[in-house]
């Protein structure tokens, strides 16, 4: 397989694919409005869209510091699904029935996304094939089943597990003996979501600022360096770039995710993988792997390379390490030898937000004015408009206009976490946690045992992922 004419970095595959948009104008001066949305991804823009269509007068502005879906909403990996970051631990403290009740919501978003870019006319080449989460070694067989009741004890009654020939038969992954597969889910296209989002907010008339970086919130003031927008309701929408933000360096940690994409596939190398479905893809190793088939027959797969910057810093364009390009490629031919000729055509990384406790939130402080949602740990692309119609609910309640629904009654509303670690110690940590994971992957590979690795264990407890 050939990486010598891999592109690395300008920002993703789908903006090569797309082409990378002009930026709108930024911000000329001083401004006011009714909201001030702080980040023009996903859910910025989602959080825009339900807000102008709850209340087509009020004045909604989104300020982004380079252009919508320079983020993580346009490098993610294109799974539409239901996972949603933090539920186990919801689930402790609030009782089951309560995570199930916010289970259930993030199934029902699956296909809310899907209605809302049909009604807009958005096309993002969304395909629900559904969710395929495969096991390769009897340890991850184990997590497998495992994963697999629980998610059916919070209400996925319509999940199906297959066996090694059924799996195979469906996603021929060599070696597979076992897996997951969800109807909730769906593969799509990130860049042509978020470009089509950005499009239909500001022809309902949101005004959207790019070039406009916001380098502090403060109740009723967001400042940029072209001056300040005031407004009753800041939200600030700014996932794994929230650390850019004056005060919140330790509040979000942005972990990187990297990814690759081949050349389109012929009709021969199809043939031996199956995939007909165009299921989305991951499987059950600590530092796990995440794929599409593409609408031009690609594969895309993400994974773990370098996790996280020293000081919480970010990218700018990209680009990633050639040592995680080799190692993408390697998970690639492992699942699939028929790609072993393949030319990897792009290569690129981004970061996603990780709360301290590895759960999402979204939060409307009423005495502020001051809101946010995020921390999706890298299942955002669904979430975000969850968190979205969650930041619409409690605006119209804190303003009169409503009382509580069923979304601002969700046990994710309002949670609070402590701050990460001051460095070194978490970059430390970090590091040690995905060393220690894809050591317990090693070992997971050539041994008979069916129980997880212990060190991958003690990573979790230490991590507070459990």
């Amino acid at each position: 397989m050939s990486t010598v004419s891999t592109v690395n970095g300008g920002i993703s595959f789908w903006y090569a694919d797309q082409g990378t948009p002009l930026a709108r104008e930024p911000l000329p001066g001083d401004a006011t409005a009714d909201i001030c949305i702080v980040g023009g991804g996903y859910t910025g823009l989602w959080t825009a869209y339900y807000l102008k269509k709850a209340v087509p007068f009020l004045n909604i502005t989104v300020l982004e510091a380079k252009f919508c879906g320079y983020g993580a909403s346009g490098r993610n990996g294109g799974w539409l699904y239901n996972g949603i970051a933090g539920r186990d631990r919801y689930a402790k403290l609030h009782g089951h029935e309560a995570a199930v009740r916010l289970q259930q919501a993030m199934n029902e978003t699956v296909d809310e996304v899907v209605r809302v870019a049909a009604e807009e006319g958005i096309d993002a080449d969304i395909h629900q094939g559904g969710v395929l989460e495969v096991a390769y070694t009897p340890a991850q067989l184990a997590r497998l089943k495992d994963f697999h009741s629980v998610e059916i004890a919070f209400g996925e009654t319509d999940r199906v597990l297959r066996g090694a020939r059924e799996t195979c038969e469906r996603v021929n992954v060599t070696g597979a003996v076992g897996s997951s597969w969800t109807p909730h889910g769906a593969r799509l296209h990130p860049v042509k979501l978020v470009q089509g989002l950005a499009a239909t907010v500001e022809a309902l008339g949101v005004t959207i600022h790019e070039s406009t970086p916001v380098t502090e919130i403060k109740p009723k003031h967001a400042h940029t360096p072209y001056g300040t927008v005031r407004a009753p309701y800041i939200l600030r929408c700014t996932e794994g770039f929230t650390a850019n933000l004056k005060g919140q360096r330790r509040t979000w940690l942005p972990m990187n995710s990297s990814m690759i994409a081949t050349e389109p596939l012929p009709q021969s190398v199809w043939d031996t993988i199956g995939w007909d479905g165009r299921e989305t893809l991951g499987d059950m190793a600590h530092a796990y792997m995440y794929a599409q088939r593409t609408a031009d027959d690609r594969i895309a797969l993400g994974g773990r390379g370098v996790p996280y910057r020293f000081g919480s810093g970010t990218d700018n364009d990209g680009r990633t390490q050639p040592a995680t390009i080799e190692a993408l490629r390697d998970i690639l031919v492992r699942f699939f030898p028929s790609t072993a000729g393949a030319r990897i055509d792009h290569a690129w990384s981004g970061v996603l937000g990780v709360p301290r406790d590895w759960c999402a939130t979204v939060t409307l402080d009423r005495s502020t004015g001051l809101g946010w949602a995020g921390g999706y740990v890298g299942s955002g692309v669904a979430t975000t408009n969850l968190a979205a119609r969650t930041l619409r609910d409690l605006i119209q309640q804190d303003s009169g206009q409503s009382g509580p629904t069923d979304l601002t009654t969700l046990p994710w509303v309002g949670h609070k976490v402590r701050r990460w670690e001051p460095e070194p110690f978490r970059w430390i940590g970090v590091h040690g946690m995905y060393a220690a994971y894809r050591a317990a992957d090693r070992r997971e590979l050539t041994s008979p045992r069916a129980g997880t690795d212990p060190v991958a264990k003690a990573a979790d407890r230490l991590a507070g992922r459990h």
